[in-house]
This record gives structure tokens, sequence and C-alpha cells, in this order.
């Protein structure tokens, strides 16, 4: 059993040798369309924090509002 497990365990570091030499060669580029993609997503993000926001402002008028009138009650 511990002859199998250090065979993979050597096997492992053995072939995945190059692709941590190979760590950081395409780090800080991104092409126009992951620039496109990820503005895309922050729209949406930021088109849903606009009617939340009008909801928030809407609900925090209503508690705290200055024209509370009483709910008067017909019979």
């Amino acid at each position: 059993m511990k002859t199998t497990l250090r065979n993979a365990l050597i096997a492992l570091l053995t072939f995945s040798s190059s692709a941590f030499a190979a760590g950081a060669t395409g780090a800080g580029e991104g092409s126009l369309l992951v620039s496109l993609f990820l503005g895309f997503f922050a729209l949406i993000i930021v088109f849903q924090l606009v009617p939340a926001t009008l909801m928030m402002v809407g609900i925090l008028r209503g508690l705290f509002g200055r024209d509370r009138e009483a709910i008067k009650v017909k019979s």
C-alpha cells in the first residue's frame, strides 16, 4: 500500500511539474470578449439595483413620512 501511494505521488509530481512552471504566462491579459462579458453582467447588476433603491426609498418614506393619517373605519 505504501509503495502504491508513493509511486502515485511521484507520478503526480513528475507529470505536473510543467504545469507549475507555466503558471503565470497569461496572467493579466484579457480579451475584448472577456471585458464585454463582465461588463454585461455588471450592467445587469446595476439595472437590478435601481428598482431596489427606489423601492427602499418608498418603504422608508412610508415608515417615516410626516403625513400619516389616522385610518378611519366606516360603519
